[in-house]
């Protein structure tokens, strides 16, 4: 059973009638691969099982107590891991402020989109509300279900400035007789690819573990170019294959977005090293943002499109921290 089907029992079966009469919000959100929909019975060996938040605008201990005296010891067969490690009981204020580092998560702004690392906004927006009487849990998670159009572009522009900067390096290291860094560069590039895919199709890509996992949904992407492109023997086919993909990236741009650049390989200056030249979508994606400040915005969009730390991007506060250091603006009280 998918774990968010669990979570859904122990809600209608322990806790909401251990709430009666108590407004209150209940979900199953956070982290987890259940809330990304990727569970399988491999899942189930940590961190899996009945899980759920409950949020109350007062009286946590008391909502804590009634939780946690209805709560059975193992439900279904599955073990509560000692009542209330498997039921989050809090403030609604207290769980957003923890999980996103916003000021008011229902009202982001320009820097607090930028400051979110897009694993923490596909699982915060991800998994499930079985109920919502305080409305706050709703109003952030409709808040932010997708990036604002000139965000969207500012980050988009960003991951093609991505491709951009690495795309003749295949060659360049084919050229020089290093077929392992060319491979590494093919790589990263293919990772860069299908974040780009992702983002095209309004999906926040998931971390490293998952990023395969959602890429292999969308139905027209070039799953087939990518595979060929890390199993090429040499950097020639292997620079083909790459080319062909974000060959497509560049069609489905124009088509979601509206550019209209031409995206057929070309040479990269005078050498015989192919690339689709990323930067004229970027520079397209740019000329289309109506906010002046973004639009002048250096191409390093959101926080994890330039970190690559998961001891920052899995903590709000650091990835928040480091955005404001980037951004020159100090970090508030709450972002250590």
């Amino acid at each position: 059973m998918p774990g968010l089907a669990v979570s859904r029992r122990l809600y209608d079966e322990v806790v909401a009638p251990a709430l009666t009469g108590r407004p209150h919000a209940a979900a199953r959100v956070d982290s987890g691969s259940d809330v990304l929909g990727f569970d399988t019975a491999r899942s189930m060996d940590h961190d899996w099982g009945p899980r759920l938040q409950v949020f109350v605008d007062d009286g946590v201990p008391a909502a804590r107590e009634a939780v946690e005296a209805a709560l059975p010891p193992d439900f279904h067969g599955m073990p509560t891991k000692g009542g209330l490690i498997g039921v989050q009981v809090e403030t609604l204020d207290d769980y957003l402020h923890a999980s996103l580092a916003l000021p008011d998560p229902a009202n982001p702004t320009t820097a607090d989109w930028l400051a979110l690392p897009t694993q923490r906004l596909a699982e915060f927006t991800g998994g499930a509300v079985f109920r919502d009487d305080l409305g706050g849990l709703t109003a952030a998670r409709t808040a932010l279900r997708w990036y604002p159009d000139d965000v969207w572009r500012h980050v988009l522009a960003a991951q093609w400035t991505r491709v951009d900067q690495e795309e003749p390096f295949v060659g360049r290291c084919g050229e020089l007789g290093d077929d392992l860094g060319s491979r590494i560069v093919a790589a990263r590039l293919a990772r860069d690819l299908m974040r780009l895919f992702l983002l095209l199709e309004r999906r926040y890509p998931p971390y490293s573990k998952w990023l395969g996992t959602a890429f292999a949904t969308i139905t027209d992407a070039p799953h087939a170019a990518l595979h060929k492109a890390l199993e090429a023997k040499d950097w020639r086919e292997r620079e083909q294959f790459l080319v062909a993909a974000a060959t497509k990236a560049g069609e489905r741009t124009n088509e979601v977005l509206g550019t209209a650049e031409d995206p057929a390989p070309r040479l990269f200056h005078d050498r015989p090293i192919m690339v689709v030249g990323g930067a004229r979508f970027a520079a397209a994606l740019v000329a289309g943002i109506a906010d002046p400040g973004l639009r002048d915005r250096p191409l390093t969009g959101a926080v994890d499109q330039w970190v690559d730390s998961t001891d920052v991007l899995s903590h709000v506060g650091r990835a928040r921290a480091a955005a404001c250091g980037l951004n020159r603006a100090g970090p508030g009280p709450n972002d250590r």
